[in-house]
């Protein structure tokens, strides 16, 4: 009877032990009951600054655009792309030396700046070497959509990019078909470009302070990686059903094995 109970004890506790729980895959959960609450989210994300390899979409307008258009790219009618692709051909791609080839400017440099910078930078020289304050020249300069890779315990793994100026991992992940149970949402590694090298970091998404981490948006050229729980590897399974029935199957073989042995 004390073998029955003691087997019994240990099937309900490997089954609960092995499959994944509720905390674990439960998103920006909150440490209070469930109520409705007004939470102060501090932005805490930093200006991006230009990397090697952005893409930059470059426009000046005028009074009169005849003016303006050697700035602009010219619309070729024989280059049969759209979206992303025309975006390659007709930006303008920071290179290893930090620089983008502007029309009539030449290489200028850009890396370490922000957009807005860049922008300033551009109409200051427009208006000290082509035009006068009359021409009303409108610049516009932003990032070619925010291109990031997602991989691992994802439903959709890949290179992805987005036309926004602003996405947050929330976003992105979603945009790729959810993290899979067995994905870890506690600890998201994202892997960030800087101007001397790469950085690992970390950001735990089941907790609801996450929204106030400076790694809550992403920025281009991001890695996101997410790595698998233990319970993947573990054999149980990832529910309590499968888990018990696991557990039950290896109980029952050991049972019969044992049974047959001492028959003999």
């Amino acid at each position: 009877m004390k073998f029955t109970h003691l087997l019994f004890f240990i099937i309900i506790t490997a089954s609960f032990t092995s499959c994944i729980s509720t905390k674990q895959l439960t998103y920006l959960q909150e440490n209070e009951e469930n109520v409705d609450s007004l939470m102060a989210v501090r932005k805490v994300q930093e200006p991006y600054r230009l990397q090697i390899n952005d893409l930059l979409y470059i426009r000046v307008k005028a009074i009169d655009q005849d003016e303006v258009s050697i700035f602009n790219p010219v619309d070729n009618t024989d280059l049969n792309a759209s979206g992303e692709e025309k975006l390659y051909y007709e930006g303008f791609v920071v290179d290893l030396h930090g620089n983008i080839r502007v029309p009539s400017f030449g290489e200028m440099q850009v890396l370490g700046y922000t957009v807005e910078e860049v922008r300033d930078k551009i109409k200051e020289r427009l208006l000290k070497e082509f035009f006068k304050e009359e021409a009303n020249i409108f610049v516009t300069v932003k990032l070619a959509g925010i291109r990031y890779t997602i991989n691992g315990e994802i439903n959709k793994p890949g290179s992805t990019i987005l036309y926004r100026d602003e996405v947050s991992i929330m976003e992105a992940i979603a945009n790729n078909g959810d993290i899979k149970v067995t994905g870890n949402r506690k600890d998201v590694v994202i892997i960030r470009q800087y101007p001397l090298g790469q950085k690992v970091h970390h950001i735990d998404l089941t907790d609801i302070n996450a929204m106030n981490s400076p790694y809550y948006y992403i920025q281009p050229n991001d890695l996101i990686l997410i790595n698998p729980l233990p319970q993947k590897s573990s054999g149980f399974g990832i529910q309590g059903l499968t888990s018990f029935t696991t557990v039950l199957a290896l109980i029952t073989a050991a049972t019969t094995t044992v049974l047959l042995f001492l028959k003999l």
